[in-house]
């Protein structure tokens, strides 16, 4: 029997933007090694296999080398797909059971907004090898359950990074977020998101990511609720808003492609 992939643009509302991710509705669940085969072979960031249950779906993502604790754009992927296939009804909420316990989606107009847990960083000292890795200065330097969060000094320097990726690599954590204070007024902070670790060089829009920008961010400038831009060369805005430790995340999604694995 075949089985339907789609392929979402996800934190964009245009197509060719934002964070592509698979999305693979199963009838039943998958033995791991073939899931992570279908993610190698789309090769995007992450593909996301759903299986539906009583109280929502279970979840799961696979970059095309490893399987990960959580994913934000393929999480807003899979909620868009439900939507749109009419798999659940628009005023019904997209309940998702994964390796991070409940997380949930619900349509609001034009956006989704997604309930994801707070990941706030912990200062640290910078492991050797980072700041030449990056080629930067950092202003602070804290790490996640998963990466390290560095700030630098200015939104130039955000978008100007050239990482050593086989240095970052080496790390011992998923991936790296930089990250400044926006200099356009339309946005609080900007961020790049690096995890050769997992098989992403550099990931376009990070989700997870922004489960630990956002209590850092909330802390340093006293607002609750930003907007967030993420300054790979697709782009893509993160609405967030801290409350208590878990985290909303807002972002549109537009899907670009259906295909049928044989």
């Amino acid at each position: 029997m075949s089985q339907v992939i789609y392929q979402v643009d996800a934190f964009t509302q245009q197509p060719f933007a934002g964070n592509p991710a698979g999305v693979c509705i199963l009838p039943e669940p998958a033995p791991e090694a073939w899931m992570q085969a279908v993610a190698r072979e789309m090769n995007l960031s992450e593909t996301a296999f759903l299986v539906r249950q009583a109280d929502g779906f279970d979840l799961r993502w696979f970059t095309p080398a490893a399987e990960v604790r959580l994913c934000g754009h393929a999480t807003l992927a899979s909620a868009h797909i439900l939507w749109e296939t009419k798999t659940l009804r628009k005023d019904e909420q997209a309940r998702f059971h994964t390796l991070s316990g409940l997380l949930t989606a619900d349509l609001r107009g034009d956006w989704i907004e997604m309930d994801f847990p707070a990941r706030p960083a912990r200062a640290v000292e910078p492991p050797a090898g980072l700041a030449e890795a990056l080629g930067v200065t950092p202003l602070f330097v804290g790490r996640d359950v998963d990466d390290y969060l560095v700030e630098v000094d200015s939104e130039d320097i955000v978008r100007s990074l050239k990482p050593d990726i086989t240095a970052l690599g080496k790390l011992p954590v998923r991936g790296t977020i930089v990250t400044a204070r926006s200099s356009d007024s339309k946005f609080d902070f900007v961020s790049r998101f690096f995890a050769p670790a997992v098989g992403v060089p550099e990931d376009p829009v990070t989700g997870s990511a922004h489960c630990c920008l956002t209590p850092y961010w909330s802390h340093k400038l006293g607002k609750m609720e930003m907007t967030a831009f993420q300054a790979s060369s697709r782009g893509g805005v993160v609405k967030v808003r801290l409350a208590g430790d878990r985290i909303r995340l807002c972002g549109q999604a537009v899907t670009v492609m259906t295909c049928e694995l044989m």
